[in-house]
Formats: C-alpha cells, structure tokens, sequence
C-alpha cells in the first residue's frame, strides 16, 4: 500500500461534497455482524446508490473505490491500516464503511471477514460481478452476508429522474406522456447515465464494449476473441427468445469456427458472471429438466440491445422489462423464482413466478392495445399452464389494454405495462 496516496485519497473524499442524485427505490435491512452485498450489472449505479446511503452521515463513513488508481495497491490484510488512516486524519472511528467494486482485491472476503469480526462497523459492499450473488458469497463469508440486486432506474426512478410526479389520479393528458416516455426507457434502457445524457447511443455502445472486453474477455482471460464475441452478440440479439448452446454451437461451425460444446458452455457461464446477461429456466418439477437447456435469455439492460438490434420489436422489449422488474423485487422476496413455462406442443407462458413450494402468479407479455390484438394462443397457454401448474393468477401485460375477463372460468387480468411498472406490488 502507498500510504500517501491512500491519505491523499482518504482526505480528498472528506473534503469533497457529495453529488446530486435521483433517490433509488431499494430499501436494505441491515442485520447485525452481516455484510451488506449490493450487486448488479457495471453502470447501474452502485456508487451513487452508496452517496445516497452515505448522505447525512457522511462524517463517519469511510468509501473506498477500489477502481481508484489510489487504492489499486491496497491489499486485503491493509485495510486495517486505511481505517487507522481514517482515524488519524479527521479523529473519527467509522460507523460504516463502503467497499466499491470490491472483487478488484484479492482475498476480498478475508478483508470482509476480518472487519465483521474486530469491530462493530456496518459493511456494504459492491460489485459488477456475479462471485458476489448470495451462493458464492454466502460461502465465502460464511453466512454472513445479504445480497441485494441494483439494476438501472426502475420505471418509477425514471420518470423522477424526468422530472414527472405520479399522482394518484392521472389525466388522459399524463397517461400520454407516461407511454410516451414508457418508449424511451424501453429503447435506450435505464442506465443512469444514459437517461439523464444525451448522447445516449455513444454511451451504450461504450458500456457495451466495456462489459465486452473487461468484465467478460479480460476478467476470465478467454482465449477466443472470435468465440467470445459470436455467444456476447447472439445473447443480446436473442433477448426475450430461448437461447441454445447446441444451436450456438453449430452456428460456430457453419462459419468454420470449430469450438467443443463444453468450451461454449465455459464461455456462456462466464457471460452470465458480468450480469449483463441471466438465463432463464424452463419450468419443471423435474430437477434434471429444469436445469437443461435452452433457456430464455434477458439483458440488464434494454438499452445495450440497440446497437446490435435488427428491429424495435417492442413485444419483446416489453418482455425484458417485466424480467428486470420480477428481479427487483427477489430483493424483498428472496424465495421469488423466475421461470418459463412451455409444453410439447409449443405453448409457452412468458414467466412462472414460484415462491416457495406454490407458483404464485402466471405472466403473459403481449404488444397489444385492444382485446382484439392479443393472439389467442397466448391465451390457450395460459391456460393449459393455469390447469397444468394449479395457478389461478393469470395476468397479461399489455401496450394499452386494461380489463379483466372470464375465460373457461378462469379469471384473467389484463394490465397495461405502464399501469404495472408504476404499481407498487410486491
């Protein structure tokens, strides 16, 4: 550890105010001698989402940022040494401290354990990869961490960062606006950054790159650039659609790249480790089954789509956005699981909502502004999957259909998408 600059680090962040932001919508529980792990993908605002933690106590909050070039040469049996520096310089023992991009230091869990056992301090911790979900972490500290999801602005967040209030009763007048601004997020997504920027299409492009090269090719050293860029780009053109390693497999070889299975099965659950991609099980009650593939592929993101998108399709823009928001809330929920449910003739539910050992809601996501535009085999599936899985929560998101019907004496709700982002549900 350079002690000067970590000093000069360390007085640089007391000094420096903390910076306007758009007040987030997670809400942690902190539980006493646990770590605090939030997690999501690069970009999503982690950082900010600490500022707004930190605010209002700031004066004895310690946040190191490991991405910082200061603090690249700390190791993880110094960190002692940065509080004691802490301390020296502004005569306060910390309350809580703030490890951003943690994964960065070697032995990261040794240095989190090592705090949770000396002293009574509160530890957050941050990072854009998935060594840090609840299962790694939870062995590498032992039961002694909670994990909480950070994705970019909810619909909610966005529409603050836009200046618009909910009220409870909206004119037709605020609907508009709200669809209309439902189509932006849709296509350029909820990065902070790009929300609140301009220049939208430049910045996802770089954030598509960055999550390309440094958290997927330089992060696990992958051999093949050429491997490593084919499963990125059909993984982000394929959102919202099953997505098959055997299929990906011999798209290789019909461009002459010869790549075993295994190999493209290394390289797909290394993608998955930069959050920037999940996969998505196909309902079963057989293990064997629901841990095969394909599985349904979703993005972070909709916005990091754009460049490589051959249309707006916004049924399955839609889609993904219903994924990200189900995964917001496994925050509150943590015995929420996301499925998808198809049978042998083809008949598919968008998303299977399981919670604990019942299925607890069924979701079809349709483009569709009247009754009339819903295709009936959307309808034929949630139906038979009701019957199959003994749900009888039936709903179906649409564009602009808002109405609740009695099908084969099954009720189904019909929701518009905004109506359903803006909703708070748990």
């Amino acid at each position: 550890m350079k002690e000067a600059r970590v000093r000069s680090y360390i007085e640089d962040w007391y000094t420096r105010n903390l910076p306007p932001l758009v007040e987030r919508e997670l809400s942690l529980k902190p539980v006493k001698d646990k770590a605090i792990s939030i997690v999501g993908p690069r970009r999503a605002g982690k950082t900010f989402y600490f500022y707004q933690l930190i605010r209002g106590n700031k004066e004895n909050c310690l946040y190191l940022d490991f991405e910082d070039s200061a603090l690249i040469d700390v190791k993880f049996d110094e960190v002692l040494d940065v509080i004691n520096l802490f301390i020296e310089i502004t005569g306060r023992v910390p309350t809580d401290i703030f490890l951003d991009e943690v994964q960065r230091v070697e032995k990261w869990e040794t240095m989190v354990r090592t705090l949770l056992n000396r002293e009574s301090y509160r530890i957050f911790v941050t990072g854009s990869s998935s060594k840090l979900l609840s299962r790694e972490v939870a062995t590498q500290l032992r039961g002694r961490s909670l994990t909480y999801f950070l994705f970019g602005f909810s619909f909610r967040e966005f529409l603050r960062a836009k200046g618009v209030e909910l009220e409870e009763v909206l004119s037709g007048l605020e609907k508009a606006k709200i669809k209309n601004l439902l189509r932006e997020y849709l296509e350029f997504g909820s990065f902070p950054e790009v929300v609140l920027r301009e220049d939208k299409e430049k910045i996802l492009k770089e954030y598509q790159d960055t999550i390309f090269f440094k958290d997927f090719v330089e992060r696990h050293e992958l051999k093949s650039i050429e491997v490593a860029k084919f499963v990125f780009s059909q993984a982000l053109q394929s959102f919202s659609h099953e997505f098959s390693v055997n299929r990906l497999v011999n798209l290789l070889k019909s461009n002459g790249v010869r790549m075993g299975k295994n190999t493209v099965y290394d390289y797909v659950e290394k993608l998955q480790d930069t959050l920037a991609v999940f996969f998505v099980r196909k309902y079963s009650e057989k293990i064997s089954l629901r841990e095969s593939w394909p599985r349904k592929v979703y993005i972070c993101d909709t916005g990091i789509s754009k460049v490589v998108r051959f249309s707006e399709d916004f049924g399955r823009l839609m889609e993904n956005a219903v994924f990200i928001e189900e995964m917001r809330k496994t925050n509150d929920n943590p015995l929420l699981e996301i499925f998808y449910w198809k049978d042998r003739q083809q008949n598919e539910v968008d998303f299977v909502l399981k919670e604990g050992l019942r299925i607890k809601q069924l979701i079809q996501v349709t483009y569709a502004n009247g009754r009339d535009e819903i295709e009936r085999r959307e309808i034929r599936a949630l139906l038979k999957a009701s019957e199959e899985l003994g749900c009888r929560d039936l709903l179906v998101i649409t564009w602009n259909y808002d109405d609740e019907s009695e099908i084969e004496n099954e009720k189904i709700k019909f929701i518009p998408l905004w109506k359903w982002l803006i909703m708070r549900t748990e």
